[in-house]
């Protein structure tokens, strides 16, 4: 039944720990049956009740499922098989356009900010039991909310988009909870969701964002939440038009009951309208991080929503971390009451670099996707192959096993900081990776 492997341990810790170390070894591979469970209890001589201890730890791990009895499996995307590993090392000599980077020269300067925001904190240091959000930071961030439609709702911080959703996720649903998610989608999030020992539904994307009748599908299968990019989705460079957000919002009317998780990915780098979704479910939350419009680095989200999603994030971010860093919070305000940053300049600059090479690779008879954003979303019939190409020819592409679930092959290419005079043999090379591979015969 397991191969070679031998499940070892005495308490259910170490025996869950003896299974998601074979997991992430590759001893264990997915799909493969694990042993009834007075089998193995019998087997390593201790109570049915700790190996049952044992399997419920992996089921709220995301390591392995149960489907009654058919018995405990190893799940088909555990998550100690992260997509962080779906990516190449680029050698020497060969031009990076797979990492997801903005452009450096398009970022704000951070050194007079900084040391301002430092200054203050010399001033008016900040000691346990003060604020968790700069009060600045949380006027300029509701007023900007307000101005684009989103729905009013107590505010708090989290260190990146990543980290507020995962803090969202927890605050409402328990493992084994269906999350509906993009596909393709941002492939951090793709790890994240089973890492929390929730299950995926994916939902397909196309230019104008999630497919209302995917999402409906999703959630009639009993999906809890539902989770959208609303502009420069990651990596199709989607973003939600008015026409689509009627759509799903008449898809969340009928259900609402789920939780509603909205990143706005391309808010300072994108010129298109927001459209939010929120307001037609009891619970959700929209997320707005600086990273891409002010530095990577600066690790802070904005994060609002019902007042009991926020209440419970809130609650449970003070048993932790306890606060994001109020000298980043006084830093961002600097830069947001400074005008650091030229949305709309950003926004025509990356506009310019995707349309280049989307006009490009049209003139090649090649699809390409990316209306907002800092990516190129290029389907491809043979991913491996292409992928393999385009580096033999000098160019590094992102895999897009990274960022789908159940989506036909592709390949993202960041255009951030790509030239003009790049465009042309960027584009022949992906004509070229895409071109059938010729037979051969030999005599």
């Amino acid at each position: 039944m397991l191969g070679g492997y031998r499940i070892e341990g005495r308490r259910a810790a170490d025996i869950a720990g003896s299974v998601e170390r074979a997991v992430g070894s590759g001893e264990l591979e997915p799909g493969q049956l694990l042993p009834p469970m007075r089998e193995l209890a019998a087997e390593l001589g201790v109570n049915a009740n700790t190996v049952a201890s044992a399997y419920r730890i992996l089921r709220e791990r995301g390591v392995i499922e149960t489907s009654g009895r058919r018995g405990s499996r190893v799940r088909p995307k555990p998550a100690t098989t992260g997509r962080e590993y779906v990516r190449m090392d680029v050698p020497e000599g060969v031009r990076d356009v797979a990492n997801g980077n903005p452009d450096p020269a398009l970022l704000p300067s951070l050194a007079k900010v900084l040391a301002a925001a430092g200054e203050q904190a010399d001033q008016e240091p900040v000691l346990y039991g003060d604020a968790l959000v700069e009060p600045e930071l949380a006027r300029t961030a509701r007023a900007a909310l307000d101005a684009d439609g989103v729905p009013d709702g107590p505010l708090t911080v989290a260190s990146g988009s990543l980290d507020a959703i995962e803090r969202v996720l927890a605050a409402h649903l328990k493992p084994g909870d269906t999350v509906a998610v993009e596909d393709p989608g941002w492939g951090s999030l793709l790890d994240l969701v089973p890492a929390l020992g929730l299950r995926t539904a994916p939902v397909g994307v196309d230019d104008e964002g999630p497919l209302p009748d995917d999402v409906r599908r999703a959630l009639e299968r009993g999906a809890r939440a539902l989770i959208v990019t609303d502009r420069a989705q990651n990596p199709t460079g989607a973003a939600v038009t008015a026409t689509r957000a009627r759509a799903l919002r008449a898809v969340l009317r009928e259900h609402p009951e789920i939780l509603l998780i909205e990143d706005d990915h391309g808010h300072g780098i994108v010129d298109l309208p927001l459209h939010p979704l929120a307001g037609g479910t009891r619970h959700w939350a929209f997320v707005r991080s600086v990273a891409k419009a002010y530095g990577p680095d600066l690790r802070l989200a904005v994060l609002t929503g019902d007042t009991t999603t926020v209440d419970r994030v809130t609650g449970r971010h003070r048993l932790g971390p306890g606060w994001v860093s109020r000298i980043i919070q006084r830093a961002v305000v600097r830069l947001w009451a400074d005008d650091a940053l030229d949305t709309q300049e950003v926004a025509a600059a990356y506009r310019e670099r995707r349309d280049l090479l989307i006009a490009a690779l049209a003139q090649r008879g090649i699809e390409a996707h990316g209306r907002t954003g800092l990516n190129v979303w290029i389907p491809v019939p043979d991913e491996t192959g292409g992928v393999s190409r385009l580096l033999h020819a000098g160019w590094a592409v992102a895999p897009g096993a990274r960022f789908r679930h159940s989506a036909r092959p592709g390949i993202r290419i960041t255009v951030a900081t790509l030239a003009p005079d790049e465009v042309p043999p960027l584009a022949d090379a992906i004509a070229g990776a895409m071109s059938p591979t010729p037979n051969r015969s030999y005599a």
